[in-house]
């Protein structure tokens, strides 16, 4: 039976992500999982985040929570980020990352009639949620007509809950964010 609920959607970067953000937001809202994510290289582990975060919406929630991809493929990220290549981790390039998956986020939602959009980046406790929402507002009042649901989803044991609930689907866990650049950060 089809949900009566406004329509949402999430931007996700992985499956273990999109655990705790549609736990919590199933129940209040129509969600369509949202894969746009042209930052994650190489392309094996691109389709390794994908296909997993696939798998598990499908395996969680069927055919109640769509999952849509847009790729427009790593050098429309490297081009965003053109200059920034040197900026520390969590610096001015990762803003410019989170910029540009928000805004092709928010103008898929738009074009396709969804009310609000949201995104599973608040759930990592590496990220600055508070810069993620600010992006959000700011990409919402720029784009018109969806608006941004701001979330911090690593609040009130979501981080954990999320480890809890890959483990339980045998998720894959990435150990890097997904550009090449955060790979140097580990060395």
């Amino acid at each position: 039976m089809k949900k009566l609920s406004p329509r949402l959607l999430l931007h996700t970067c992985c499956g273990p992500c999109s655990t705790t953000a549609l736990e919590r937001l199933f129940p209040d809202y129509e969600v369509t999982v949202f894969f746009f994510n042209p930052n994650i290289a190489p392309a094996g582990e691109y389709t390794l985040r994908r296909d997993e975060s696939r798998r598990f919406t499908e395996k969680a929630y069927g055919n109640d929570v769509p999952f849509v991809e847009r790729n427009p493929g790593y050098d429309f990220f490297l081009n965003a980020v053109k200059g920034l290549e040197n900026e520390p981790e969590g610096g001015t390039r990762c803003e410019m990352c989170f910029r540009l998956r928000m805004e092709g986020t928010a103008r898929y939602a738009k074009e396709n009639g969804y009310s609000f959009f949201c995104t599973t980046l608040t759930l990592s406790p590496h990220k600055n949620a508070v810069l993620i929402n600010r992006i959000g507002f700011e990409t919402a009042e720029k784009t018109g007509s969806v608006v941004y649901l701001p979330s911090d989803f690593k609040k009130q044991d979501g981080f954990r809950r999320s480890i809890e609930i890959a483990k339980d689907y045998g998720m894959y866990r990435q150990k890097y964010c997904g550009c090449l650049f955060s790979v140097e950060h580990l060395k």
